[in-house]
């Protein structure tokens, strides 16, 4: 079987944050890459990873458009090692509704992690300031 995505949507949620037609919090940008904080984190500092050039997923993605998300997402996670002093970090992307995607924009979750915690409830919106505070740690920590 052939994948044959749906047809890009240029008025999801992640592209109007790309083009700045609502808010967020940047933590670091690119020329390829755009990284900003989940409002409904599963833990403090969960961080979203897109590219900024139009594509659904991880299926219909270019080779270059995977290449620079993951160069960004590996410096995301070495700042939040050291931001958080986190033990390591959970990495999560999906792909299509039965693989759990609700957003279709190519996205990583990057969520950093302590040795024994657990995940805040899924779906729950955060508080605006501490969103912003969050964003701030790890813009210091990456300098």
């Amino acid at each position: 079987m052939s994948y044959a995505p749906e047809s890009y949507d240029p008025d999801n949620i992640f592209a109007k944050i790309l083009r700045g037609d609502l808010p967020c919090h940047k933590v670091f940008e690119d020329d390829d890459t755009f990284a900003f904080m989940d409002i409904m984190p599963r833990t403090p500092g969960h961080v979203l990873v897109i590219p900024k050039t139009p594509c659904r997923n991880m299926l219909d993605a270019s080779p270059a458009q995977i290449a620079a998300v993951m160069a960004t997402v590996q410096k995301i996670s070495l700042a939040m090692l050291e931001g958080y002093g986190a033990d390591g970090i959970t990495l999560q992307q999906f792909n299509e509704p039965a693989g759990g995607q609700e957003v279709y924009h190519l996205h990583f979750h990057i969520l950093p992690r302590h040795e024994g915690d657990t995940l805040l409830p899924p779906r729950t919106m955060a508080d605006a300031d501490d969103v912003a505070a969050e964003a701030e740690k790890i813009r210091a920590a990456l300098g």
